[in-house]
């Protein structure tokens, strides 16, 4: 499916029906980084849902983005998106990396029409320099499996990964590596330039009393764990969690105790609503 706002055309994908819940991917990444991992979640649970996923402009297969400049740009869109797919009925919004950070836009702008939210490894700060962040580190590695890689596989895979065995690398090539593929490099350099919301984001939000669930990654190195711990004043119902052995793919390294945290929030979710 797709939806067109102005000269931008946003691919999107739903799965089952229900209460909507918006889920939007990580930068340079599409739909499939999130479906892989939420997925699992929704379909093993008894109530209906409504999975809408989403390709950020620039990345997936959106099309007519080539005029957007900013992250403002791209929260006006998205919010254009939720006006025309899920109109006025409240839902759900769930956000990996940089879709943590639109996420958060999302209940800025719209706090009465969000009845929960979870931001896995969110972007908190635009700025990595002022990040954060702890070293890169590598806690296992299979050896074997990485002298069948080519050079550029090897360091793709080895610039994020925590854990760098067999089943990391199958879902890599499932999840992550096709949306990295096509990704427009020079959009998002373009939007790099201009990655911060002209307005701070997490001073607009205070007190949002929905369900949240705040999951990070111990070993992160990408957008870290400890900024995101001042944002918990701002979500009186959240759950922070920060996981050991776990990147900032940490759904694909801690993929159980990530769907156990999902399964909790979504819990909490039923029960305030």
């Amino acid at each position: 499916m797709e939806c067109t706002i102005g000269n931008v055309k946003i691919p999107y994908h739903i799965y089952g029906s229900g209460r909507p819940v918006l889920i939007i991917h990580g930068l340079t990444l599409d739909h499939r980084s999130m479906t892989g991992f939420m997925e699992p979640i929704f379909s093993a649970r008894n109530e209906s849902w409504k999975r809408i996923y989403i390709d950020l402009p620039g990345m997936g297969e959106s099309e007519g983005y080539q005029e957007m400049n900013s992250s403002d740009e791209m929260l006006d869109v998205v919010l254009q998106f939720i006006d025309q797919i899920i109109h006025e009925e409240s839902f759900l919004v769930a956000g990996q990396s940089y879709g943590g950070y639109i996420a958060r836009g999302i209940i800025s702008k719209r706090r009465a029409q969000v009845d929960g939210a979870a931001f896995i490894c969110p972007m908190i700060i635009p700025d990595k320099n002022e990040r954060d962040l702890p070293s890169h580190q590598v806690l296992y590695q299979d050896k074997k499996l990485l002298s069948q890689l080519n050079q550029e596989e090897q360091e793709a895979f080895q610039s994020l990964a925590i854990v760098q065995d067999e089943a990391y690398w199958n879902r890599y090539c499932e999840e992550i590596l096709p949306g990295r593929s096509i990704a427009d490099s020079h959009f998002i350099d373009k939007l790099l330039s201009q990655y911060a919301f002209s307005f701070d984001v997490d001073q607009t939000i205070s007190s949002f009393e929905s369900p949240v669930l705040l999951v990070t990654g111990r070993q992160d190195s990408m957008v870290g764990y400890q900024d995101a711990w001042r944002l918990l004043e701002n979500f009186p119902r959240s759950t922070f969690a920060v996981l050991d052995r776990a990147g900032h793919n940490l759904q694909l390294e801690q993929s159980s105790l990530l769907h156990h945290l999902c399964n909790e929030w979504l819990d909490r979710v039923v029960e305030s609503n």
